[in-house]
């Protein structure tokens, strides 16, 4: 009887037991799937859709009401004190951390103000405020991409007129830098191109941007604007010189045969060209392009804030953000990533050094051969040379990845502007001897 008692008590308490293990556990399940419906509904209601966004609207705060993660990510990009290593997002006077720039391109509106780019906030504001504008009358061709008004003002007053009208002119009516509305359709807010220039590029190529894939396009809607132009004609067309394709050497080909030139350097008299932001084209010739990468991936890399994923529009370095950026798909701990950046970006650094040594050299060189006598007939070969030797200098130094975006071809591009610079220096050196005799 004591044993059979015995045995109901054990009974009792193992099922027992087993009624609160299966209560915890049935509480834990209930609890689980409470969270993944909240969270579902959370996805499910967002964007907010609390404003009717129109195909106007410009203004980012009204977008803001839909979209306010995305939003409260952008508004980060006002910040204006994040240094790296060689850039970073503080407006530093370039012109006195290096200032070999002032004779490179003396005679030209950059040798008087060249500042750290900042943040997608200061688009429209810091080209107001540069002095550039007061050194040359600009063309409204300049307010494409640094006004979120481009696209409406193309439709108004005409692609080429837009262009040609000068930028004083139309100051005034400009109040947006960059908007959700540049990259982005207000009604389903898939990614679009709003500026023809990269458009016309584009099917210069024979490639058509409508058919692109979501990925393209979140390299596209970048390459709108970080890349180099001219202006061409008398009009002042804002254009990319792909027609030969995109690289240094494909560039150089089509202003050679345009008969191009930006400024005649005011101490050589050579005919050169000033390179912008090559960011898409450097980017092209590099591995990570090549291997579907885009450039939201690294500089707008996906965030999840509960059940919501959302690209994080705080644009910047992805130093700043680097497991998030590279760590996706590289998984070093977060110094060795920071490092291997680094690495690249100094001997690209060292390398575009070396380059403004050379090309220093070959100026002093131009210079006494022009004061011993030599004539412009004669100095053609090395200022041609010296032209070759600055574009690709310029093309590494004005494209904002200190080399990291192609590490291959930002070396090869500097070891032939090193070379065409001490080409140009040893043959003024021998008119200069020439022309002394």
């Amino acid at each position: 009887m004591n044993d059979s008692l015995k045995f109901n008590r054990k009974q009792i308490v193992w099922l027992v037991g087993a009624f609160v293990i299966g209560g915890l556990v049935i509480g834990a399940i209930t609890f689980l799937l409470l969270s993944i419906q909240t969270r579902k509904d959370e996805a499910l209601q967002y964007p907010l859709n609390l404003v009717h966004i129109s195909d106007t609207e410009l203004n980012p705060e009204v977008w803001g009401k839909n979209y306010p993660r995305e939003y409260s990510s952008w508004l980060k990009t006002q910040q204006d004190d994040t240094p790296t290593a060689f850039g970073g997002s503080q407006p530093i006077n370039k012109l006195e951390r290096y200032p070999i720039l002032k004779r490179l391109w003396a005679g030209y509106a950059f040798s008087v103000d060249f500042n750290e780019e900042r943040g997608h906030f200061y688009a429209l504001i810091d080209q107001k405020e540069t002095k550039r504008q007061d050194a040359v009358n600009q063309p409204g061709a300049c307010a494409n991409c640094h006004a979120g008004e481009a696209p409406q003002l193309i439709a108004q007053m005409g692609w080429e007129k837009f262009n040609v009208t000068p930028y004083k002119e139309i100051s005034s009516t400009l109040h947006y830098g960059s908007t959700c509305a540049d990259c982005h359709n207000p009604q389903t807010m898939e990614l679009r191109i709003t500026r023809p220039a990269f458009v016309n590029a584009m099917t210069q190529r024979g490639i058509d941007v409508t058919k692109a894939t979501r990925q393209e396009m979140r390299t596209y809607v970048c390459a709108q604007c970080h890349v180099e132009y001219y202006f061409a004609g008398d009009n002042k067309i804002l254009t990319f010189p792909w027609k030969n394709g995109t690289t240094i050497d494909d560039i150089d080909q089509y202003y050679a045969d345009a008969g191009f030139k930006d400024f005649a350097n005011k101490e050589t008299g050579a005919p050169m060209i000033k390179i912008q932001h090559p960011e898409f084209e450097l980017f092209t010739t590099g591995l990570h392009y090549k291997s579907g990468v885009s450039c939201a991936d690294c500089h707008m890399p996906y965030v999840r804030e509960g059940a919501i994923k959302v690209s994080d529009h705080w644009v910047r370095s992805p130093l700043t953000n680097v497991r998030q950026s590279c760590g996706q798909c590289h998984k070093q701990d977060d110094d060795a990533l920071k490092q291997r950046i680094v690495d690249i970006q100094t001997t690209t650094a060292s390398l575009l050094r070396r380059a403004e040594d050379a090309l220093a050299a070959a100026m002093d060189a131009l210079v006494a051969a022009k004061n011993a006598g030599a004539t412009d007939e004669q100095l053609a070969p090395p200022r041609e040379l010296i032209r070759k030797a600055q574009m690709r200098w310029d093309f590494i130094f004005s494209e904002n990845s200190t080399g990291f975006h192609s590490p291959q071809e930002a070396a090869r591009v500097l070891g032939e502007a090193i070379d065409y610079a001490r080409q140009a220096q040893l043959e003024a050196e021998r008119l200069a001897k020439s022309a002394s005799k």
